[in-house]
């Protein structure tokens, strides 16, 4: 049985390890990768474009672009998440890119109601929050968003954001105390 806790933990201990593990294509291990982070890409996929379809098929992206990569013997250097949400960081740029930044709003899937007690996943007061702050996140900056979606929905540090972003920690911190400024004065009403 495959231990996912003991690829994090390995992962943060000795990146070396894995890193050979990985080049040598052992196929336990780049399982226990995708078992480990694509569910936290998947996620951070969705937060940046809100479509659960498309993030979907773009976190599997992720992956296929990370064993090219390390095909092409161009794998991470120091912190293999930082890699990977980099990897999902210039999807969704190039997403972006491609289609231009339409506002692309469609039903949320926890609306949709439970098979077994037929309520919805999700309140519409809870909803409502969150969609006020969708629409308070659309007056920051991309760089602003992703540092809020990085810090407060991935859970990352900011060594790690920055890393992923390519930023030194000290404008990581700026972009964040710039853009939760931003959100509060829109949530506010004096924006």
């Amino acid at each position: 049985m495959i231990n996912v806790q003991r690829l994090e933990s390995r992962a943060v201990n000795d990146e070396t390890f894995v890193l050979n593990r990985v080049g040598a294509f052992d196929q336990a291990t780049l399982g226990q990768i995708y078992d480990a982070y694509y569910e936290r890409i998947y996620h951070y996929i969705y937060h940046r474009l809100g479509d659960a379809s498309l993030a979907e098929d773009m976190a599997g992206e992720v992956f296929l672009r990370m064993l090219e990569s390390i095909r092409g013997e161009r794998a991470w250097h120091s912190s293999l998440t930082g890699w990977l949400y980099r990897i999902a960081h210039n999807l969704v740029i190039d997403h972006y890119r491609r289609r231009g930044r339409r506002d692309e709003t469609g039903l949320d899937e926890r609306l949709v109601a439970d098979e077994r007690t037929g309520v919805p996943k999700v309140s519409l007061e809870n909803l409502m929050t969150q969609q006020q702050l969708k629409a308070a996140l659309h007056y920051l900056t991309d760089e602003q968003q992703e540092v809020v979606i990085l810090k407060f929905v991935e859970d990352l540090s900011n060594n790690e954001i920055a890393d992923i972003m390519g930023k030194t920690e000290g404008a990581v911190k700026a972009l964040q105390h710039r853009a939760l400024t931003t959100l509060r004065r829109v949530l506010e009403g004096s924006l």
